[in-house]
């Protein structure tokens, strides 16, 4: 009996033994449908009739630490996209903001460039011709009303000389070219021949004065009316360099256009700004001009009325003398 027990106890232990390594083995066997199996995508990958799956579409084997990484790329990829949207949109309004007058001068064409300084050039003529101007006309209008009022109570031109002195106004002019007359007509009896040519001489000087009061608004003129059609020819030169550009770039972007174009209407623009001040200025002194070259008639008449007197008296005094000593002898 003990020797059978120990045959049985000898045959148990390998039996045991053998049953201990294989439940390990069985244990793995269970769980290996549970893992994701290494080979599988490397069957797929080496099949030469099917294609690769994208990296997106992640298998149902996949586990989810493999497919973290590729929605984290994703979710980078979405939220870039919109970061560089918006970089762009803020370099755009950046670039609006900076298209201002000075930096769309400084960016022109040559020939843009060259009107605009012509025109700024004579917008400057323009303000310059009107302060001179303006003061001129202020001063000679006030010298000959004062002198015309001196004068208005004076009985010959040798007072209305003295009350008037050395001031130089037109009144001044007038009187003394009638006392140059009366002085070289000397012993001529015919008054109508020394009106005439002290009329002459006083037209002489009405003319003179009229265009030395008009000297500046010959060019207020050319101005007014060249400035807009010299800024329209720089907007025109603009605007095909423009279109040229657009050739090139082979772009209709609003942006990539806008700055040539608004720099060639920027020539425009210019041109209306010395344009119209200077219309509106010369019309303005062309109505000063008018009442000063009233007041300028206004003193020729008052210089012939003078003349006029001192001849009658001449005569008076001349008849007198010839009564007198008519009845002297």
């Amino acid at each position: 009996m003990k020797i059978l027990s120990t045959r049985a106890t000898l045959f148990a232990l390998p039996v045991l033994t053998l049953v201990a390594l294989m439940a390990p083995s069985s244990a793995q066997q269970q769980m290996a449908p549970a893992a994701p199996a290494p080979s599988a995508p490397a069957t797929q990958q080496t099949a030469p009739a099917a294609p690769q799956p994208p990296a997106e579409a992640a298998t149902p084997a996949q586990s989810p630490s493999a497919a973290e990484p590729v929605a984290s790329q994703g979710t980078q990829d979405v939220s870039a996209a919109p970061a560089e949207g918006e970089g762009k949109k803020s370099a755009t309004i950046a670039g609006l903001k900076e298209l201002s007058p000075w930096l769309m001068f400084w960016n022109a064409d040559i020939v843009v460039k060259a009107v605009m300084i012509g025109l700024a050039f004579a917008s400057l003529v323009t303000w310059t011709v009107f302060i001179a101007k303006m003061i001129e006309l202020t001063v000679v209008q006030r010298k000959l009303r004062a002198a015309l009022a001196k004068i208005s109570d004076v009985r010959s031109l040798a007072e209305a000389q003295f009350a008037l002195g050395a001031k130089g106004s037109a009144l001044s002019s007038l009187i003394a070219a009638a006392m140059r007359e009366g002085r070289l007509s000397a012993g001529i009896s015919s008054d109508s021949g020394i009106k005439e040519r002290a009329a002459s001489s006083f037209a002489e000087i009405v003319r003179a004065e009229g265009r030395r009061i008009r000297v500046g608004m010959g060019l207020l003129a050319t101005i007014g009316a060249t400035s807009p059609f010299v800024g329209l020819f720089g907007t025109v030169w603009g605007i095909m360099n423009s279109f040229i550009g657009i050739s090139k770039s082979q772009t209709t972007n609003l942006a990539v256009v806008a700055p040539g174009i608004a720099e060639a209407l920027l020539a425009t623009a210019i041109g209306l700004v010395a344009a119209i001040p200077a219309v509106i200025i010369y019309n303005h002194f062309s109505r000063v001009t008018k009442g000063y070259l009233e007041l300028v008639s206004r003193a020729s008449g008052a210089a012939a009325r003078l003349l006029s007197r001192d001849l009658d008296r001449t005569h008076v005094s001349m008849s007198s003398g010839a009564h007198s000593r008519a009845a002297a002898e």
